[in-house]
Formats: C-alpha cells, structure tokens, sequence
C-alpha cells in the first residue's frame, strides 16, 4: 500500500440529518475550517461538495488534494458510506462516544460547530471507527433488534398488568408470581365484579398473549438464522458459555462484527463501555463507574448472561449447556466452561465482600465480554483448533 502524504488530506465532517447534512472541512497546514455549508441529505449533494473543495483546493496551492470524509454513527446507517466508497472516497463512520471534545465540552451546539468537531477530530485520529456489517447482516442485526423490541413491550406488558393487580388489592397465592405454568393458570381464572376493570384486565391480558407470541415466533426464525453457515460456527462456540444462547450470541455476532479489530480483550471490554472511568487531578487517580459507554444492547445482554451464570452449578452441567456443547472441540468446551466458572466464583467473592450486586454484575460482565473476545479471536492462550 503506498504510504499517503498526510498534508495533501482535507478533513471533511459531515453532521448528518434526515433531512440535511451540513459539512465543513478542515486544513492541517492552516489549522483553518473551510468551506462550510449545508445541502440536501442524498448522496449526490455529498459528492458535488466534496468535488468542489478538492477543485478549489487544488487550484489555490497546486498540491493534489486528497479528501478524507468522516460522519457520527447513528440512525441514518452505513449508507452514506457506502455511497461514497463507491465513488472512490475514503469515509470513516465515527463512534459517537469516542469522538474527541475541545476543552469544556461542548457548549454551543449546533450543525455548524458539530461538523467542525468531526473534521477535526477525523484529522486528529481522535475517535474510534465503527466498522459497517455486510447487507446481510445489517439485516440480520435489524431483525434482533427488532425481536429485543417486542421483548421489551413484553416486559413492559407484564409490568402494567401486575401494577393493576396490586391497584386492585389483587395478591398471587403462591410463592413467586414469576410467570409460571401455574402463575398464568391463575391469572386466567380472575374475573371482577365491575365491568370496567374486567374489560381493563382483558386489555392488559391480551397485550400479554400478544408479545409472548411474537417472541416466541421470532426466536424460532433467530434459530433457523443462527443455523446458516455464516453463523452457525460462532454461535455454536458462544453457547458454549453458561448464560449465552443462541438470541445472545447471534446479537453478538451481528452487533459487533469483526472481533480481531479488537487487539486485546480489554479493548473490547472498554468498547462496549464496561471498563471504569477515571478521574486524575495531580498526583490522585480515581476510579468511576463504568463508562457506559458504545453498544448498551451488548452491555445489557451480557449482565443479563452473568445474571444467569451466577445462579448455574459451579462444579455441574445442566443438560441443556451438555446439548448446546455436544459435537464442539474439548479445546472450546473447557475455554468456555474456564469462563464460566471464572464468573461464577467472582460473583460469589464480590457479593460476600458486601459489593452492591450492579457492580458485581458489571465486573463480572467485563470478564465475560474478555472471555467472548477470546472466543471469537482464537485467542484463548492458544488453545483452541479448528
């Protein structure tokens, strides 16, 4: 690859909307913000601004100019990008949390200042990429997403018809009301004198029956998914974990991508935002919570994966983690069964320290996510064939 000139580069930022982007492109040599405008939000618009710069770049100095075009990750997607590759451009999709601020944050926001920030933090390097899936598995992605939607009406749905029961003074005999064969019989059975909460508890009712359908059928088209043979692979190997299965697995696959452009396990922890922040000030270094920051859908899921792990066996297998590891490598099986326990323990000798059990679960999900990067990388102290 032939080394590029970073002088000739021109920095252009791009603040994207629905309905605009607004550009500004930045010089190195002058430290300078240059022509600065706003157009419609299409491709084409895109290119005839880039065109212009570069035209009116090189007729000014003579130096043959290259473009370098960067813009925030967000609702708008990967096809701007796409677009613009096609075209010959090089363009960064930046990670919204990693991009760099000037001292004081920023104060003023606006289109203008927000291009300004991409421009010069897309010269700087200061900010991580975020690497566009393929097609397919944009759509697949879209379509866990989607199913983690109706999970979350589901939940919800439950929430507000339990909050109506306990308004009506309306109390489960059993042990736990925690969605049990025995939980959903009685719910069944109720019936109330007045017409109006009766038609109001068929209300919530039926919300219920209606979610709990649509997550079944999708996870049903997420495990025919999961079979095919871009995928089947890496789920296998994930579901080799203790509290990973194959919805959790496959949103990781799909949500993160490319794991080797992770060079260590701990830069994939802090990714996903579970590594802590810190506080420096002299010669005092302290350390916050974690920084919360990149993709919350894989921080939720894994606290949810550890969740599940700290209530498995330390020394013995259910039969359902024997199934879901049946056929892989010994090599696989005991990496993943090493993690687990790992896990297992840590949350054990964090809550026995009186730790508030958030911030055991983030601990012990930073090392799930150090255990799933590893898998996912073949780099699992070298044990793991194919």
């Amino acid at each position: 690859m032939l080394a590029i000139d970073e002088s000739v580069i021109i920095y252009i930022g791009v603040d994207v909307h629905k309905e605009s982007y607004s550009y500004c492109s930045y010089l190195p040599s002058s430290q300078a913000f240059l022509f600065e405008t706003t157009s419609k939000a299409d491709d084409k618009s895109a290119i005839r601004y880039i065109e212009k710069v570069l035209k009116e770049a090189r007729k000014a100095t003579e130096e043959n100019y290259i473009a370098r075009i960067g813009y925030e990750a967000g609702p708008t997607g990967y096809g701007l990008k796409r677009k613009l590759e096609a075209a010959g451009y090089d363009c960064r999709i930046m990670a919204p949390t990693t991009i760099a601020e000037t001292k004081g944050g920023n104060r003023v926001k606006t289109d203008r200042n927000d291009a300004r920030k991409l421009s010069r933090a897309l010269c700087w390097n200061a900010y991580k990429e975020v690497v566009p899936l393929s097609p397919e598995k944009e759509s697949t992605r879209s379509y866990v997403r989607a199913r983690n939607s109706a999970s979350t009406k589901l939940k919800q749905a439950k929430q507000q018809l339990k909050s109506f029961l306990l308004a009506q003074d309306i109390h489960y005999p059993g042990l736990a009301d925690n969605w049990t064969g025995a939980y959903n019989k009685w719910l069944k059975q109720l019936k109330f004198e007045l017409n109006n909460n009766q038609e109001a508890f068929n209300y919530y009712i039926s919300e219920v029956s209606e979610y709990v359908q649509k997550v079944e059928e999708m996870d049903k088209k997420i495990e025919r998914i999961s079979q095919q043979e871009e995928y089947k692979k890496d789920v296998g190997r994930l579901r080799c974990f203790a509290g990973i299965d194959t919805h959790t697995a496959l949103s990781l696959i799909v949500e993160i991508g490319d794991f080797n452009r992770f060079k260590k396990a701990k830069d994939f922890s802090a990714f996903i935002g579970l590594c802590p922040g810190q506080h420096s000030s002299g010669e005092k270094t302290l350390s916050t919570g974690i920084t919360k920051a990149g993709n919350s859908l894989i921080r939720k899921l894994l606290m949810e994966s550890v969740n599940s792990i700290s209530k498995s066996h330390v020394y013995s297998k259910s039969k359902r983690l024997k199934s879901r590891q049946s056929g892989l490598s010994q090599d696989v099986i005991d990496y993943a069964d090493r993690g687990s326990k790992r896990i297992k323990n840590k949350m054990r000798k964090l809550r026995n320290k009186g730790k508030a059990s958030n911030v055991a679960k983030a601990a012990c999900a930073r090392e799930l996510a150090c255990f799933v990067w590893g898998m996912m990388t073949n780099d699992i102290y070298g044990e793991i064939k194919d």
